[in-house]
């Protein structure tokens, strides 16, 4: 187990929108289908032995986790500003037993050489970003990745009815009115993803919360 502070001071949303709600948010998540979603996740990224996966916002490492879980021989590196959030993941880590990497970070300024992993993920974390953030992000993915190399995204869907339903859980809405699937493949293009795709749609909470799931290749 390793965990690296990038020193730098800049306002992020916590993933439970407020520090108070950290401690609910797993089993919150569990409870109405994350865990799940992101299991599906992984499943699209055709994942080979060896291969070198980031998990952008990685929050509390369950992601993390669950990748060294299914796929004993890669390597996994979780990135996320929130040093409280890091700090549950490598609790979660260590009583998973499996070895991570975790940076403390942010994703449009990524600590990694180019051409550093071969898959990318994001679960659930880019509705947090800033508007001018988002492009930025996408681009330090594509810069990371290998040739060859995916980036695999899993984020509540926009234009949907759930809005309400997700600003009174966690958030306001307003950071979900970018998501549509038309603006989401155009910054993914503009990052330098020329093929990029929604690969699939799926819901969470008997269906009230509405999620997408996409892919860029970089080639």
């Amino acid at each position: 187990m390793s965990y690296r502070v990038v020193e730098e001071r800049r306002e992020f949303l916590p993933a439970a929108g407020r520090n108070l709600f950290l401690p609910l948010y797993d089993p919150f998540v569990s409870m109405i289908g994350g865990d799940r979603a992101r299991r599906t996740l992984v499943n699209q990224a055709n994942i080979q032995p060896g291969q070198r996966m980031l998990d952008i916002g990685c929050g509390t490492g369950t992601l993390v986790v669950l990748l060294k879980r299914l796929y004993s021989d890669i390597d996994v590196v979780g990135l996320d500003p929130d040093p409280k959030a890091l700090k549950r993941a490598k609790a979660k880590a260590e009583r998973a037993r499996v070895p991570v990497k975790l940076d403390q970070g942010f994703g449009d300024k990524l600590p990694y050489q180019q051409g550093t992993f071969d898959r990318v993920f994001s679960s659930f974390m880019f509705h947090h970003l800033e508007e001018q953030n988002r492009e930025q992000t996408l681009s330090e993915v594509f810069r990371v990745l290998n040739t060859g190399g995916s980036f695999h995204l899993l984020d509540f869907a926009g234009g949907h009815g759930s809005h309400g339903l997700h600003a009174r859980l966690f958030h306001s809405s307003e950071r979900l009115k970018d998501n549509s699937v038309e603006r989401m493949l155009e910054l993914m293009k503009r990052a330098g993803f020329k093929q990029a795709k929604k690969t699939s749609d799926g819901s969470m909470l008997f269906g009230l919360l509405r999620t997408a799931y996409y892919e860029g290749s970089k080639y």
